[in-house]
């Protein structure tokens, strides 16, 4: 689908976007998709060194768009936040988690050189976080009668990727979540899935060691025999957040260009 033909698929949904950074972050391809497709978007920023940036950003986006702040490692600030978006929105219909961290010095070196509080703080904001924003989203969504919660993944989750180290742990963490989550949730109608997104170039890619070169090989072999871009990330994230995948949760979406099925 293109242009006017997504258009209406989120109509009158209410979706808190947690994520973005800047225009090349994969959790702002979303968020305008699902704006473009009449749905009403809240927006969350880190702390004040991004607030500049996305409050600009949702200056691109049409309607009031709430913007709150919020450090995915406070369970306090998190509910709080969460019900403020709700309110604001009149309810919360769909969740978009995109938040992922790691310490420089546990993405480099030898996986054995990992720290352990570098684990654990990896896992904390990478994986844990999405347990923790769905726990406060879930009365919102229950009381709407079902809702889609997303976030995005990594093929490292899969296999091992030099240079992903302790993140593709996080990874394989995040969408163990999401199966859970589907589990513990469905009763509501309310879905959980993952977006395994192949290699793309934004900023924080940057911080991955051999980042283009792996872009580069990886694009050789894929089935489409190239690169995805970012919007196709927005687009699978607007058919989750849709009644067009009303039957699909506890899934693993790849968004690849086919790379996974690849044997080498």
């Amino acid at each position: 689908m293109k242009g006017s033909q997504m258009s209406g698929l989120a109509e009158g949904a209410r979706a808190l976007v947690v994520g973005v950074a800047n225009k090349r972050s994969i959790a702002w391809s979303v968020a305008r998709a699902l704006n473009e497709a009449g749905a009403r978007v809240a927006l969350t920023y880190q702390n004040e060194r991004v607030e500049r940036d996305v409050r600009k950003l949702a200056g691109e986006l049409t309607g009031d768009v709430p913007i709150l702040p919020l450090d995915v490692q406070d369970d306090a600030q998190i509910t709080a936040s969460v019900d403020a978006v709700a309110e604001a929105l009149g309810g919360l219909d769909v969740l978009v988690h995109a938040v992922a961290f790691a310490r420089q010095e546990d993405l480099t070196g030898r996986f054995t050189d990992i720290s352990r509080d570098g684990f654990a703080m990896a896992m904390d904001i990478s994986a844990y976080s999405l347990l923790a924003l769905t726990k406060a989203a879930e009365p919102h969504m229950r009381a709407s009668g079902g809702g889609s919660v997303m976030t995005l993944s990594y093929i490292a989750a899969e296999r091992a990727v030099p240079g992903y180290n302790v993140m593709g742990v996080a990874k394989s963490a995040l969408e163990c979540i999401v199966r859970y989550l589907a589990w513990d949730l469905g009763d509501a109608g309310i879905r959980v899935n993952a977006i395994s997104a192949g290699p793309i170039r934004t900023l924080a890619a940057k911080g991955i060691p051999g980042f283009s070169e792996m872009a580069d090989t990886i694009a050789s072999r894929t089935p489409l025999r190239r690169e995805i871009v970012v919007d196709e990330v927005g687009s699978t994230a607007l058919y989750l957040a849709s009644d067009l995948s009303r039957a699909v949760t506890g899934e693993t979406l790849h968004v690849d260009a086919g790379y996974h099925a690849m044997g080498m």
